[in-house]
């Protein structure tokens, strides 16, 4: 007998709860046993994003986002026939006899443009074939559709007849909508329906498969010896959600709510994980060199499978270690009055000494290329291998909604690493992991660009704001 997704939550509800009340009188599990992978924490704390529902396939069926793209080639194939037949009704002075005859039944490549209408029906069969019905994720369809098209389109400008046009204008418009639509289509799956599906599908392997806490040993094992559950991926997803419940849920006081001290429990859990995989990916190996200044300071870089591009910033700073943490993440509210990178900074909850949760919002960069993001991140520090270590990533924080004014930008695990040099008491090696999604539609190279700059800029700002704090600092004679 199957056991329905309904029951299978309730169960797995009851066994999460369980588990969280055991781990209260648990002992805390020391920071250097934990051994988690870099990319631990990916998508955990994302499953809800609008950009990670979209992607999402549901009981067999495809994404919203690649729905979408399917929609966008029918539209294709009916706009440009539609174009077609109005461009030879007012060349014929509106007689579709005559048209049909002499654009279908005597064709000529150098007098009739349905050639384009069958290049968009061809387009319409082969995406529909590869993204639709075999639910293909390689670019090899779309790129022979589009170099196709525009190959055939360009050759057509040359071969055909212009001075037999009576009206040309309407030809030209056929051609080149034609073209733009065959462009737009390889934009968007490329740039929308992967991306999306590519995150959706990390958010939920990292949900079923990083996680490495107490609960979800017991909720894995549990889901493995279900009938179906092999066959059923999607609903493996759902056995996380009880930790929150949702907003328009009708019971508040059931199963899936957990007390402000067990949230807090969670979200310090939540930080360590965070931490831990932020300190193991910047400490990664095969790091590449992105830029260099001659005051000694380095930005690298690193592709990573299962995320965006990271980088890491090294230098130098004229603080001790411990104060730079306290400035960066006690006075985290100050920010924006030395570092102009950031506009708004705002600390939401305070979970213990070492944990909290902040909002802020970042300034355009790249010249205005890259526009305002906000971020909601939860933050955790702790001392580590004789450095402090102030890490943190993306969260649901149902209090700071997402705004219409601001697009939300995506962190992943980073952190900050301030290590004092030995000899040296007022000086402290300074990293910045930047682990950042920003969303949007911007090309990667942009992305790449603006974050090296940033950084750097975002250094030297804060050279300045610690010399400023050395020097109020020293004893007035």
């Amino acid at each position: 007998m199957s056991v329905s997704e309904r029951e299978i939550r309730n169960v797995a509800e009851v066994l999460l709860t369980g588990s969280h009340s055991n781990q209260s009188q648990l002992p805390s599990v020391p920071s250097h046993s934990r051994q988690l992978s870099p990319y631990h924490y990916y998508a955990s704390y994302s499953l809800h994003d609008e950009d990670v529902y979209v992607g999402m396939s549901r009981n067999n069926k495809m994404s919203v986002v690649r729905r979408f793209f399917c929609l966008l080639v029918t539209f294709d194939l009916l706009l440009t026939g539609l174009m077609w037949l109005m461009c030879m009704m007012l060349v014929s002075g509106g007689d579709i006899v005559v048209s049909f005859t002499s654009q279908v039944v005597h064709y000529h490549i150098q007098t009739s443009l349905f050639d384009i209408v069958m290049a968009a029906t061809s387009r319409f069969t082969i995406l529909l074939l590869f993204y639709a019905l075999f639910r293909s994720s390689h670019w090899c369809a779309i790129a022979i559709t589009t170099a196709g098209t525009c190959a055939f389109l360009i050759a057509k400008v040359f071969v055909f007849d212009w001075a037999k046009a009576s009206q040309p204008t309407f030809q030209v418009m056929l051609i080149l909508v034609s073209f733009v639509l065959a462009w737009g289509e390889a934009w968007f799956l490329d740039f929308r329906v992967f991306s999306q599906e590519m995150k959706a599908k990390e958010c939920l392997l990292s949900s079923t498969m990083y996680q490495e806490s107490e609960r979800n040993p017991v909720v894995r094992n549990f889901i493995s010896n279900l009938p179906g559950s092999r066959d059923n991926p999607e609903s493996i997803a759902n056995f996380y959600s009880p930790l929150e419940s949702p907003q328009d849920s009708d019971d508040e006081c059931g199963a899936g709510h957990i007390t402000s001290g067990a949230k807090h429990q969670d979200y310090s859990r939540r930080g360590r994980d965070i931490l831990d995989s932020a300190w193991s990916l910047i400490n990664c190996p095969d790091w590449q060199l992105e830029k260099a200044t001659p005051e000694g300071d380095t930005v690298h870089s690193k592709s990573i499978p299962k995320g965006p591009k990271v980088f890491r910033l090294t230098a130098k700073v004229h603080l001790p270690a411990k104060l730079l943490l306290n400035q960066l993440f006690d006075h985290i509210e100050e920010m924006p009055s030395w570092n102009p990178t950031v506009i708004e900074s705002e600390r939401l909850e305070i979970i213990d000494n070492q944990t909290d949760i902040t909002y802020q919002v970042s300034a355009a960069g790249g010249g205005g290329v890259v526009t305002s993001r906000d971020f909601v991140v939860l933050r955790h520090w702790e001392y580590k291998d004789n450095a402090y270590v102030s890490a943190s990533a993306s969260v649901v924080y149902p209090k700071k909604p997402q705004s219409k004014q601001y697009i939300r930008g995506e962190n992943h695990p980073g952190c900050w690493v301030m290590k004092p040099i030995p000899g040296e008491e007022n000086w402290c090696s300074f990293q910045w992991l930047l682990n950042t999604n920003l969303n949007g539609w911007l090309p990667q190279y942009v992305v790449d660009s603006a974050f090296t700059n940033v950084m750097l800029e975002f250094l030297v700002h804060l050279r300045t704001y610690a010399e400023k704090l050395h020097s109020d600092s020293l004893p007035v004679h």
